[in-house]
């Protein structure tokens, strides 16, 4: 008769393993089920292994990050969208640290590829809805434009969340934001207004 399997098990070793990694402890078997009353069987029961779990460590980074943009709505105004999932991707970096260490690790396989590339076609979804609202020029790539986003807000993540900077240096995303949109063809002050108006959609402080 086959075990049934506790999603609160698969989910409390994912997050044991983020967290040995942010303590910069070694992580083995036994160090993942120190503490958490299961057996070093449950890693094998539920990953497979230990090349199992990392893949779900990175995937688990990328499902928390698609449901917080999921939570961002869709308004009238594109721009803005774009900012607010800027903000969102910050707050959910800020929200799971350690998990974040490990999203781009790309020495293990995703569970699932398509679901982390879904983060970035929100974006792309975005910067083409602004253009088709003529907020950008009819040139501008918009999966181009959304990497440029998502690379300035990788870059802003990685120094807050998990580096040296205070998160009072996060606001600094608004006024990068708004230049890379206006270099994109947006109107200055328009720019400003939704760039500040989405950022707070999601506060990440």
């Amino acid at each position: 008769m086959a075990r049934t399997r506790n999603p609160a098990v698969r989910a409390l070793l994912i997050d044991r393993a983020a967290q040995l990694l942010r303590e910069r402890q070694p992580v083995t078997l036994r160090g993942l089920v120190a503490g958490t009353g299961v057996s070093t069987m449950a890693v094998y029961t539920y990953f497979d292994g230990m090349d199992g779990l990392w893949r779900a460590v990175r995937q688990e980074g990328f499902t928390r990050l698609a449901a917080r943009l999921a939570d961002v709505p869709v308004t009238d105004d594109p721009v803005g969208d774009l900012a607010a999932l800027g903000s969102a991707y910050l707050a959910n970096a800020l929200a799971n640290p350690d998990l974040y260490r490990v999203m781009f690790d790309a020495g293990f396989a995703l569970e699932d590829a398509a679901a982390a590339d879904a983060t970035l076609d929100r974006l792309v979804t975005a910067a083409a809805a602004a253009r088709a609202a003529g907020r950008f020029r009819a040139e501008v790539d918009p999966l181009e434009l959304a990497t440029q986003s998502w690379t300035f807000g990788h870059g802003l993540a990685g120094l807050v969340a998990t580096g040296p900077l205070p998160p009072a240096t996060l606001d600094s995303g608004i006024p990068v934001l708004t230049a890379l949109f206006v270099a994109a063809g947006d109107d200055p002050r328009r720019c400003a207004a939704s760039v500040a108006a989405g950022w707070h959609v999601t506060p990440v402080l």
